[in-house]
């Protein structure tokens, strides 16, 4: 009687193991499936769309140009390292109040950095924000994640009307729902690779806002044209969303200027081909940072970011996606040292504003003061 005894507690703590197993499960299921900031999923009829408009999508997911992997194991080290500095500053960084122009010239372009790849384009007279990233965390939830190392520095509600809001991909850093529910009342249009509308209209955005656009397609919008063009890099907000919506870099064209934003990207070929299309560009913001060994498709190192730079046939350029939050392993400002040395190597002139800082194309040498030299 007694080893029956035990042998009921034993089958009672499985079965108690059990539903607690399942119900953290299922609490976790529910989690993912209702807890808005992971976003919205295509329908049958989106994936057709999809099918239709874009080569490199196909088996309900897109793909890359040639063989890419996200994770590369290997133990080789960075020896280009230029930076001793730890992975975030001690202190907050310095900001520069914005001087953005409330009413844009048609003929000038102004460009005020909020860190990492949240940018105000102000170009043909209309102000176009990219990216916009201002939460305290990123995450899909305000408790955990990778934390900002200072606060952003605007808020949204000192933020110009919006004429366009354009998203690179759908990942925490690049895609932020809270800035999306905030900001939408003052936004008019918001241009997104395909798949990312979803996401959208889950949030409260109304469908007709929303042009979606695979790699390739151009729209108009009062005389600016905008192009989708090619990144090498990959998506999801979710455990099993990987790859199910578009990412990209994007071309702004008038009569004036020709300006490329890179979204997130590693080394590839496309840059060629982006040069081919559009020819040489008068300025480049390029991503060059939370670069590692152990993913070096996903985005470029420094070096490899000035020969992008080269490649599409810009002078002028200004390194993006750091001084503000750490996703990889290097000091926090290794990607700037490194891509202005060899970019001056290369005959290229590097701008690097302060945060918040608004700059004018008309103007470029007075945004070459490498502010971060003596910031621990």
């Amino acid at each position: 009687m007694k080893r029956l005894s035990k042998s009921h507690k034993l089958v009672r703590a499985v079965v108690v193991l059990i539903i607690i197993i399942m119900g953290i499960v299922v609490a976790v299921f529910t989690f993912l499936k209702l807890w808005p900031a992971f976003g919205g999923k295509a329908s049958k009829e989106d994936k057709k769309d999809y099918a239709r408009r874009a080569e490199n999508y196909h088996d309900d997911r897109f793909f890359n140009d040639g063989d890419f992997q996200i994770q590369h194991k290997t133990e080789k080290k960075d020896d280009r390292i230029m930076s001793t500095k730890a992975k975030k500053p001690k202190a907050k960084l310095p900001v520069k109040p914005s001087s953005y122009d409330l009413n844009p010239e048609e003929n000038n372009v102004q460009i005020t950095w909020f860190g990492h790849s949240s940018l105000l384009l102000q170009m043909h007279g209309m102000n176009i924000l990219i990216d916009p990233m201002f939460s305290e965390r990123i995450s899909p939830v305000s408790f955990a994640g990778p934390k900002r190392f200072s606060d952003a520095p605007v808020k949204i509600s000192e933020l110009p009307h919006i004429d366009i809001l354009v998203i690179s991909h759908d990942h925490y850093d690049h895609l932020d729902y809270q800035v999306i529910k905030e900001i939408d009342e003052k936004t008019d249009k918001y241009i997104v690779p395909l798949g990312v509308e979803n996401h959208l209209e889950r949030w409260g955005v109304e469908k007709s806002k929303i042009r979606n656009m695979a790699w390739w397609e151009e729209t108009t919008i009062n005389g600016l044209t905008i192009g989708c063009t090619p990144a090498r890099h990959y998506s999801g907000r979710s455990l099993d969303d990987q790859f199910a919506t578009l990412w990209a870099s994007w071309v702004f064209k008038d009569e004036y200027y020709q300006i490329f934003e890179s979204g997130d990207t590693g080394y590839g070929e496309h840059f060629q081909k982006i040069h081919e299309k559009y020819g040489n560009f008068d300025f480049v913001m390029i991503d060059c940072a939370q670069y590692d060994m152990n993913w070096p498709e996903v985005h470029m190192f420094p070096e490899e970011a000035v020969q992008a730079v080269k490649m599409l046939g810009a002078k002028t350029a200004m390194p993006i996606h750091w001084a503000a939050v750490s996703l990889a392993n290097h000091a926090w400002d290794d990607s700037a040292e490194r891509f202005v040395y060899d970019g001056e190597n290369n005959g290229l002139n590097i701008l690097t504003p302060y945060l918040g800082e608004t700059m004018s194309l008309e103007m470029t040498e007075d945004y070459q003061e490498r502010w971060w030299k003596d910031i621990e």
